[in-house]
C-alpha cells in the first residue's frame, strides 16, 4: 500500500467514524442507563488499530474529536469525547499489544470500561464531586454488552478487509 493510498484509506475509516458518530446521536437509548452509547465509532477505531496500528488509531480518535466538535457537538462534548476516546484507544492498544490471549472482543470491552471511567472522571472534574463515580458501576455493566457488540463487530469488519483487500493480506 502506498502512503497515498495508507492517508486514502485512513481518511475514509476518519469520515466513517464521524458518520457513525453522528448517526450514534441520533440513536435515543433511554432505557439502558441516561448518557450511555453504542460506541460505533469504536468499530473503526479497533479496525484501525488492527490493521494500521497504534499511532494511526491515535490519529484518527483525534481528528474524528476535532471535526465532530465542528460539525455537530461543542466543546464541552469535546472535552469528554477527547479525552475518554484517546483514554480507550491507549487502553485497547495495551491490550491488543500486551494481553496476546485477549480476542478483539475483550479488548473492544476494556476500552469501553476506560471509555466510560475516562467520562465519570471528566465529569466529576467538571462538576467537583466525586459522587458521580456511583453511576460508574451502571456504565460498567452497560459497556460489557457495548464492548461485545463492538468486538464482534470490529472482528467481522477486519476479516472482511484482510480477505478482499490484497494490501492487508501482507501486513498484518
Amino acid at each position: 500500500m502506498t502512503k497515498i493510498q495508507r492517508y486514502l484509506f485512513l481518511s475514509l475509516l476518519t469520515a466513517g467514524a464521524m458518520v457513525l458518530s453522528i448517526i450514534e446521536g441520533m440513536i435515543p437509548l433511554p432505557y439502558i442507563a441516561p448518557g450511555a452509547k453504542l460506541g460505533l465509532s469504536n468499530i473503526v477505531t479497533m479496525t484501525v488499530l488492527v490493521l494500521f496500528g497504534f499511532k494511526n488509531t491515535l490519529t484518527i480518535v483525534i481528528l474524528r474529536c476535532i471535526l465532530l466538535m465542528m460539525v455537530a457537538t461543542n466543546p464541552i462534548s469535546f472535552i469528554y469525547s477527547i479525552v475518554s476516546g484517546i483514554m480507550s484507544a491507549v487502553v485497547m492498544g495495551f491490550g491488543i499489544k500486551y494481553f496476546k490471549k485477549l480476542s478483539l472482543i475483550g479488548v473492544s470491552v476494556l476500552g469501553a470500561m476506560a471509555h466510560n471511567a475516562s467520562q465519570v472522571t471528566v465529569a466529576a472534574i467538571m462538576f467537583e464531586t466525586l459522587g458521580i463515580y456511583y453511576y460508574l458501576p451502571v456504565l460498567s455493566l452497560v459497556s460489557i454488552f457495548t464492548g461485545c457488540f463492538v468486538g464482534y463487530t470490529s472482528i467481522y469488519v477486519t476479516d472482511n478487509l484482510k480477505k478482499n483487500f490484497v494490501y492487508f493480506r501482507t501486513e498484518v
